[in-house]
């Protein structure tokens, strides 16, 4: 299902390194032709410092052509830049590492820059060392090298712009090595500092913009917006992360974050809510809870820009209530997850869950049920869906409603009516904390226009 495919849609906000591991999934699963594959894989190797890997592209590309002398040009400019960058960063290195300067060290990074100058002569330059060499290490791979560089620069750099394009690389790094619990410290303490500030958007690597937009918050919109989508590499491998990406992904910043720029991460949204919602009845927050009619609301209005099978499925059953064809759009589902780099490994279980939301649903909706009706609707043969629905029942909060009749092979449901108090409650769920949220913003609007009006006037030139 090529046409479900947005590794082309999210590449652009990725960094060049991160693009590597989607277009080995695509090579894998035979989306697209091997050769063109091949073909994208080359011209991405050749523009870093990774010769040997776009060496071994080319022959693979080009069996029957005499590898370009110019990669062995590189590769020696490579060796003596590593070798350099090394000595001027190890002199830094040595120093910071002394047990008796790292108890020294204070919260205060202008105290410590002081502390380094006087005594080791250390200057702001020599700290720069360290960020250089670890983005050098990073062009050639060594990720695990340049996320520790990366580490002892951040914590002594005064400059704001390279400690925001740090943070970026020590998250692709942690990404790129699979330390999940790490790489979510990294994505939080991120997403806090674009947050505080209007940083521009990622220049760590090459293939990033070198330019932010000029009004600061676009530039913000633009930095949440590539937040998004690394965050998915994280979300989607740490134990956590569905439940995570729903508390962060459904707040209102990044809600608008989605609609204004990015609306096919919805895609992620509503799977991420897809699996959250059996074990819903846990100990989750309020909005986990309820995260599927919230996303639901943003679906029906985002259709026009973005939609495929399973955010169709969510909108056929909760919008329109047809259930045949929710049952279609999860047969397509099925595929689109299975292909997807983020969500191949959640097959199983987003299926599971899917079941769960149409025998819900159909459930809410009717007090006699046909059991082999309802297996069909469920993409299940007769006895697959007889015991899927018994376990069903027993796990769940229906088992107080629900009884199962074996003779007649139905299923029939006794539910007390809600209370009327309870529906006022459940209408007005999270009315609260939007109105608090809206009032915020407004009073942060009204403090930045104040703040321009008592603005002094530019300087102009004396007549």
């Amino acid at each position: 299902m090529a046409q479900y495919d947005l590794t082309k849609t999210i590449i652009p906000y990725c960094d060049r390194h991160l693009v590597f591991p989607l277009l080995a999934h695509l090579a894998e699963n035979e989306i697209f032709p091997v050769e063109q594959v091949q073909a994208a894989q080359y011209e991405l190797a050749k523009e870093t410092n990774m010769v040997d890997y776009a060496v071994s592209l080319f022959q693979q590309l080009h069996p029957d052509e005499e590898v370009p002398a110019e990669f062995a040009e590189k590769r020696e400019n490579a060796v003596s830049t590593n070798e350099r960058l090394q000595q001027e960063a190890q002199a830094v290195l040595d120093v910071i590492e002394n047990p008796e300067v790292a108890q020294s060290l204070r919260q205060d990074k202008n105290q410590n820059l002081q502390f380094l100058r006087d005594h080791y002569n250390v200057t702001l330059d020599h700290i720069t060392a360290l960020y250089n060499f670890g983005k050098f290490q990073y062009s050639y791979g060594n990720y695990s090298g340049a996320a520790d560089y990366l580490y002892h620069f951040r914590i002594l750099s005064t400059d704001p712009d390279l400690t925001i394009s740090a943070h970026w690389g020590k998250l692709a790094c942690d990404i790129l090595t699979g330390k999940w619990d790490v790489a979510l410290d990294e994505l939080n303490s991120l997403r806090e500092a674009i947050d505080a500030r209007t940083p521009s958007m990622p220049q760590f690597s090459a293939s990033t913009p070198s330019s932010s937009p000029a009004d600061p918050a676009l530039a913000q919109l633009h930095s949440r917006t590539w937040l998004l989508h690394w965050s998915l590499f994280v979300y989607f491998n740490h134990p956590q992360g569905r439940t995570l990406l729903l508390e962060t992904f459904l707040t209102p910043t990044y809600l608008n974050t989605i609609q204004t720029s990015c609306p096919w991460i919805l895609r992620y949204l509503a799977t991420a809510a897809i699996l959250s919602r059996k074990s819903a009845s846990g100990a989750l927050s309020s909005r986990v809870r309820h995260s599927i009619r919230e996303i639901v609301k943003v679906i029906q209005m985002e259709e026009y820009q973005y939609h495929d099978p399973i955010t169709q499925f969510l909108k056929e059953l909760y919008v329109e209530f047809d259930f045949e064809a929710a049952q279609k759009e999860l047969g397509k589902a099925e595929t689109v997850v299975a292909n997807d780099f983020f969500l191949g490994d959640f097959r199983e279980d987003f299926m599971d869950n899917a079941r769960y939301l149409i025998s819900e649903a159909y459930c809410r909706i009717h007090q006699r049920i046909d059991i082999g009706d309802l297996s069909e609707r469920l993409n299940l043969s007769r006895d697959e869906g007889e015991k899927w629905i018994v376990n069903l029942i027993r796990e769940t909060r229906m088992g107080a409603d629900a009884k199962i009749d074996l003779e007649k092979n139905v299923i029939e449901i006794h539910r007390p009516p809600l209370p009327i108090y309870q529906t006022v409650i459940e209408k007005t769920r999270g009315l609260a904390f939007r109105t608090q949220a809206l009032g915020a913003a407004m009073s942060r609007t009204q403090q930045t226009l104040g703040a321009q009006d008592t603005a002094p006037p530019s300087a102009v030139e004396a007549h």
